[in-house]
């Protein structure tokens, strides 16, 4: 790699980690506080300002990356949206540079996104306290064989969603779900044998459960589909300005009482959700496509 792509790489990563510090501090005192208030207002007022200086953090990201990485961003179908609305917002999974896009595509402009992490990721230095902070919900999946072994877990993952979510029901908030719960590659594609040329297998319970567990206050979808025309790139190379172009694709589509449901128990829902899930993603591997073959057009970012 070039020198000077390296030096940028490491310049940007450094204004991040800067950025970072900066920020975490307040964030830590503001949530030490909130842990200890008994009122459910007060608590309430302190998780918009949270929001508000993670928001400021992304932002001052987003210029470090338009300043020293000049990827653009070319944008198809792009909507109006508003900062009082609750929202679910999917796309498809290829490297950690996704979560980096979708801040920059929806900034100020929905409510802060909140994403589904694994328990794990609470160990992440800084980061990691910083998202239990900002109340982002750790999920812990069992596994066929751990349940049963213990079935007295059977549904814990279901409860800790809906507890998690609770929490997002009294302010806006946008909920992250990457359906393909996992990055693409092409060992898991084939390990998957998945139908989808592009994409992995969605799941369609974690969604499920998500739009039920906030009891109807999500009523639209943000379906995002990102493309990246020089290939799927390593977090640093995006640092580096080495992503030229990356292409997005964005529609919303309501969320209706047909969606919502007992996922676990109903066995004629979940096998229509199943479906609705489907032809989402057999949409989404079409739009791929799509764009794999579009000019670059239409810069936002």
């Amino acid at each position: 790699m070039p020198a000077l792509f390296v030096l940028k790489g490491l310049t940007s990563f450094s204004l991040i980690v800067v950025n970072t510090l900066i920020c975490f501090a307040p964030v830590m005192l503001l949530a030490l506080v909130k842990c200890i208030l008994p009122f459910a207002s007060a608590r309430a007022v302190l998780n918009v300002v949270l929001d508000n200086i993670a928001t400021f953090w992304i932002g001052v990201n987003n210029i470090n990356q338009r300043v020293l990485g000049g990827s653009d961003i070319s944008v198809l179908g792009k909507h109006d949206f508003v900062l009082n609305d609750w929202y679910m917002v999917t796309a498809n999974h290829q490297s950690w540079v996704d979560i980096l896009i979708l801040q920059r595509l929806f900034n100020r402009r929905i409510p802060f996104i909140k994403f589904f992490l694994k328990r794990e990721l609470i160990w992440v230095p800084f980061i990691g306290l910083a998202w239990w902070a900002l109340e982002f919900p750790f999920m812990k999946r069992y596994s066929p064989a751990l349940l049963k072994k213990r079935p007295e877990l059977k549904g814990k993952d279901i409860e800790m969603t809906k507890r998690a979510c609770d929490k997002f029901q009294y302010f806006p908030v946008s909920i992250m779900n990457f359906l393909e719960g996992t990055r693409f590659t092409p060992q898991k594609h084939d390990q998957q044998s998945s139908q989808y040329k592009h994409l992995l297998t969605p799941k369609a319970g974690g969604l499920s459960f998500a739009l039920n567990a906030m009891d109807g206050k999500l009523h639209q979808l943000i379906d995002v589909t990102i493309v990246y025309s020089d290939g799927i790139p390593s977090f640093f190379d995006y640092l580096c300005g080495k992503v030229s172009n990356i292409k997005v694709h964005i529609r919303v589509m309501p969320i209706d009482d047909s969606l919502l449901g007992d996922y676990q128990n109903d066995a004629e829902y979940r096998a229509y959700f199943q479906q609705w899930v489907n032809v989402l993603w057999q949409q989404k591997d079409q739009q791929f496509e799509s764009l794999l073959q579009a000019e670059p057009k239409d810069h936002w970012l």
